[in-house]
């Protein structure tokens, strides 16, 4: 069997009384926080481009754009819309290992078809588990291997995801899955190039994953084909991409739960400044004088630090900029939204310009890096083992509720996520937060 055709096998003998307490709980906790992370985007206005193309499509009334009137549009376009609201702020989880936002993709998917076919909440859940073990897996085979290539993973590895949650709640058989899976290959991309001028492609990029996996599917429903080597065959994705053909991403699935491995962001920024962000707050009175230099990862080095960093001209720029994002911290003592609104102001600029980078090897994946700040001397002001949120961080559905009502989810929203194994369908879900 293909690394597709064992993926397809897997996903469609998964029923919800085989997943374990753990993984259910974790599926549901990071989809509400995709979806706080989405109606967050909506009130910031972050993301209207998407929303007003995906109207301009329009389509029959199959599915919601959260927290948006104007009534339902075409499955692909919401969920092109919604996509793109999840990954607008840089607000949604990472899974480290795989360094791939692993809700953006999925969210918009499971509930774009779930509402679509009317699937009752438990179908979506298992859908989504399928999604967030695909696109997990898929990133974390190569750690940072698609980054380093220029490449985004969440675009790259979403797709194939998307693929299998549209194609489990449309029913497909398993060969019409695989089918999927070889033709949503053929979408998978999506440049990091965006980190050289500050473009708003990177928010694009889940949108165009979950769009590319609803269309995927339906193709496979149509009757088109697509070749089951995807992943690992000779011209699959990880030989053309990576140089690495054979590769097999799924050696275990259902004895280990990578969903369970997956980060809550508290920091609405870029996973590889979130321990340099959890440092800073550590920092003792007067840090602001500088000079400091944080030490950061030799894989995140390349996108969150280097000449001109210190000094971003987009908000987009600057959430991909650890020394402009630690001097936020520093001197607010908190980094919010509303943070990187104006990317202009003397106060940050000046102190960001002080503040220094380092390589230290940590011998782990960059989104799970430890950080240490240090002042000229050497001398360390403030250190963390890795960033908060995290898999051994018991707070993490603490975090994902308050986060959610603060960005603006009722407490009738939350409480659907979290029993959404025992909904009748979507209804209140997709429509909850106008």
């Amino acid at each position: 069997m293909t690394a597709a055709e064992r993926l397809v096998t897997w996903a469609w003998g998964l029923r919800l009384g085989d997943v374990p307490a753990a993984a259910r709980q974790a599926a549901t906790r990071h989809l509400l926080d995709g979806y706080a992370c989405a109606v967050a985007a909506v009130r910031h206005t972050a993301a209207l481009p998407a929303v007003t193309v995906a109207r301009e499509a329009g389509g029959p009334p199959e599915a919601t754009v959260i927290a948006s009137a104007g009534g339902r549009i075409g499955a692909p376009a919401a969920a092109f819309a919604n996509g793109v609201l999840v990954h607008a702020l840089d607000f949604d989880d990472t899974h480290a290992g795989g360094l791939v936002h692993a809700t953006a993709p999925v969210l918009p998917v499971a509930l774009a078809v779930g509402e679509e076919v009317g699937a009752r909440g438990a179908e979506v859940l298992v859908a989504a588990l399928a999604g967030y073990e695909a696109i997990c897996r898929l990133g974390a085979a190569v750690p940072h291997g698609f980054h380093a290539r220029g490449l985004h993973a969440t675009s790259v590895c979403g797709t194939f995801a998307a693929a299998v949650v549209a194609s489990r709640l449309y029913g497909l058989s398993e060969a019409e899955a695989v089918h999927s899976l070889g033709i949503a290959g053929s979408q998978a991309g999506g440049l990091l190039e965006f980190l050289n001028t500050g473009g708003s492609t990177k928010q694009l990029h889940p949108g165009f994953a979950a769009q590319a996996g609803i269309t995927a599917a339906r193709l496979a429903r149509a009757g088109a084909t697509g070749p089951p080597g995807v992943l690992d065959g000779g011209y699959g994705l990880y030989a053309a991409l990576l140089g690495r053909p054979g590769l097999d991403p799924f050696p275990d699935l259902g004895e280990r739960w990578e969903v369970t491995r997956i980060t809550v962001k508290p920091y609405p920024a870029c996973q590889l400044v979130h321990a340099a962000l959890d440092a800073a707050r550590l920092l003792p009175p007067g840090a602001a004088a500088g000079p400091l230099v944080v030490e950061t990862h030799p894989d995140a080095a390349p996108i969150v630090c280097g000449p001109g960093k210190e000094h971003p001209a987009t908000p987009y720029q600057a959430k991909f900029s650890l020394p402009w994002s630690v001097a936020a911290m520093i001197i607010d003592g908190e980094v919010t939204a509303a943070t990187y609104h104006r990317v202009d102001r003397p106060d940050v600029l000046d102190l960001a310009a002080r503040i220094g980078t380092r390589v230290a090897g940590s011998g782990g994946v960059a989104a799970d890096q430890p950080c240490r700040i240090l002042d000229a001397t050497g001398a360390v002001l403030a250190e963390v083992p890795r960033s908060s949120g995290g898999p051994d961080d018991p707070g993490r559905n603490g975090l994902v509720r308050r986060k959610a009502l603060a960005n603006g989810a009722s407490p009738e929203l939350v409480s659907a996520f979290t029993d959404l194994a025992d909904l009748p369908d979507l209804v209140g879900v997709t429509g909850g937060s106008r």
